[in-house]
């Protein structure tokens, strides 16, 4: 047992079930858990809004479940690499493990700080945890990775996935912890006007609150999820994706857990776990598709003659477009900080084809509103439905919102549940819509033929 302790630098990873680098520094001596509070890595982006306020409550969640295995998490605010130099000072450590990261900005900081500790004499190591498989585990026969979700699906599940390991039944913890920082002074919760409010009542923090939430909808949503995902006025989903988003459960506990029913190949539970597997085909596309957040993938689409419009780009995100179902979905999406997938998939399609407003513009206002703000899933979906993607929707397929609505939503509960005013056609207090989608989708669809025409 090394005399002195492995510094066990936590960022989406706020967990201490199937915590591989977590377990590795159990086994090496004293643990010593940090937190940095640092800017956006060069040419990375900040953490948005609404996930700031959650990172809060899980960092104080699972501080509370380190003080009872007898330690503590240890804040700090900084740039990672002089913290983490500073904390080494301070302890003593010689060791220092992480959770891998899947974006190029994070990677180069990582490498950077690998260097340079190294070089102290520091021995450094990273270990996965964030998904089922790696992205370099993962790939065609041509050893290049998939572009195309289904046969990607299909690789993975031909390719078992690693149990999840249990929480070290105890943590050696070192006798004095350095200084930490105040959660509460790193300003992560809004002041006034205090616009999380709905959203504490709403989602649960920590580890104890995603085991519930998973026993839950195991019990009673896993076996019609393929029926029931898509509507909105029930509660048919996992709602596990903000605690998926910052490692407050893992991705292979959710697949063990579905497998562990004994009806994982039945329609439910099987559809479920193609959803996971969207996810990993997502961290797989940011791995080896780099800018996907701000390129489209399919570089045709850089030309697309995206409108400008601020009015209309303020009118959904507000929720005053006068569409029924997509000013529910936004309006939800405020208000909880989150938004039901298929009302997710309406709301994007409604702004990059009705409005047709770039689809980097959703995909940052989904990046500030969201908790379940992911740096994979949220550009790789938006992709998807602006059908700029690796694996995209045709962009002639354009959702019709009141159909959808009439399809997903048959009673209205959904959209009265967020949009009260709505009383039907003629109401007065609800605005008139902000396009004709007949006219707004043959727009489109002449963008789009303007585009291919220039590729020919």
């Amino acid at each position: 047992m090394s005399p002195t302790p492995t510094l066990l630098w936590l960022r989406r990873d706020l967990r201490l079930n199937d915590h591989p680098a977590l377990s590795d520094a159990a086994k090496h001596g004293e643990v010593l858990p940090v937190y940095i509070h640092s800017p956006a890595p060069k040419n990375g982006r900040a953490m948005g809004a609404a996930q700031r306020w959650w990172l809060h409550q899980n960092l104080e969640t699972l501080d509370q479940n380190l003080r009872q295995k007898g330690g503590n998490l240890v804040l700090r605010k900084g740039e990672p690499l002089a913290v983490l130099r500073d904390l080494i000072q301070e302890t003593g450590a010689q060791r220092l493990v992480f959770t891998h990261a899947y974006d190029t900005a994070t990677r180069a900081q990582d490498n950077k700080i690998t260097q340079a500790l190294t070089k102290d004499g520091i021995e450094v190591q990273a270990f996965g945890g964030h998904l089922l498989h790696e992205p370099w585990d993962i790939l065609n026969k041509q050893g290049g990775p998939y572009r195309v979700y289904t046969p990607f699906a299909k690789a993975c599940f031909e390719h078992p996935v690693t149990p999840p390991l249990p929480a070290p039944p105890t943590i050696p913890f070192p006798a004095k912890f350095p200084r930490s920082d105040k959660l509460s002074d790193w300003g992560l919760c809004p002041s006034k006007p205090d616009w999380a409010q709905q959203m504490a009542k709403e989602w649960e923090a920590g580890e104890d609150a995603v085991r519930r939430q998973l026993n839950t909808f195991i019990k009673n949503g896993l076996e019609h999820y393929h029926t029931e995902r898509d509507r909105p006025d029930l509660d048919g989903v996992s709602r596990l994706s903000p605690y998926l988003a910052l490692g407050v459960i893992s991705p292979r506990q959710i697949w063990q857990a579905v497998q562990q029913t004994g009806r994982a190949y039945e329609k439910g539970p099987h559809t479920y776990l193609k959803e996971l597997l969207w996810r990993e085909f997502s961290y797989h596309q940011l791995y080896h598709q780099p800018d996907i957040m701000r390129h489209p993938i399919q570089p045709s689409f850089a030309r697309f003659p995206w409108r400008i419009s601020k009015r209309d780009l303020a009118a959904w995100q507000q929720g005053k477009t006068g569409y029924p179902i997509v000013d529910a979905g936004m309006r939800q999406l405020w208000r909880t900080g989150w938004i039901h997938n298929r009302v997710r998939m309406i709301v994007a399609s409604f702004l990059v084809k009705d409005l047709r407003l770039s689809w980097q513009e959703g995909e940052a206002w989904f990046w500030d509103t969201l908790i379940d703000a992911d740096p994979a899933s949220n550009p790789a979906s938006w992709q998807w439905v602006a059908g700029c993607g690796a694996d995209a929707a045709p962009y002639f397929r354009i959702f019709n919102p009141t159909l959808q609505e009439k399809k997903y939503d048959p009673k209205g509960d959904y959209v009265r549940r967020y949009v009260p005013e709505w009383k039907g056609q003629g109401s007065t207090t609800y605005p008139a819509p902000l396009v004709d989608h007949t006219l707004a989708r043959r727009e489109a669809l002449e963008a789009l033929s303007l585009i291919k025409r220039q590729a020919d």
